[in-house]
């Protein structure tokens, strides 16, 4: 058998391992960077193992696995809420929304390509008021209620993201 293994980063060597069953000991024969070597285990217990490497007499002592305890997920037990990391940081919060006016906004991110109504048109719920490419398709956007159009955000051509205001109704 012959294995290739990496011992130190970017050397790379060749073992050879050969495999004698010799009662009772063990014998293996290594090559390590072309230098061969000959192991012979002639006792091995649990924590101790005595050995010779091409002749020469050890004693190694193995180190035991130190089995790692389990503990259990802790939650924290008090919740509060998020609080700014400084003054001048608020909260993120959705903006209250005035009472007459309300604003139709990107369904998706996309180009404008049409639009289909002018400041000052009347216009009617689920009306289509421009077109909107997103994903290689045109999308209608629509009316979200009756009333009339006070003012439009955007432009032909323009880039808007998913939530952008494009038409003020009132």
């Amino acid at each position: 058998m012959e294995y290739q293994t990496s011992i130190f980063e970017g050397t790379t060597q060749k073992i050879s391992k050969k495999k004698k069953q010799i009662n009772p000991m063990k014998e293996f024969n290594y090559t390590i960077n072309g230098a061969p070597y000959r192991v012979v285990v002639n006792k091995s217990d649990s924590d101790i193992v005595e050995l010779e490497v091409n002749g020469t007499p050890y004693t190694v002592e193995l180190a035991q696995k130190k089995k790692k305890t389990l503990t259990g997920v802790q939650r924290p037990t008090n919740s509060t809420t998020p609080t700014p990391q400084s003054t001048t940081t608020p909260l993120v919060t959705r903006p209250v929304g005035s009472t007459g006016k309300s604003s139709v906004q990107s369904p998706l991110p996309g180009v404008i390509l049409d639009i289909r109504c002018k400041v000052g048109d009347t216009v009617k719920k689920g009306e289509t008021l421009m077109i909107l490419e997103a994903m290689k398709m045109e999308n209608n956007v629509l009316s979200n209620k009756n009333g009339k159009i006070a003012e439009i955000l955007v432009q032909k051509g323009d880039s808007v993201l998913e939530g952008t205001d494009l038409v003020v109704i009132e």
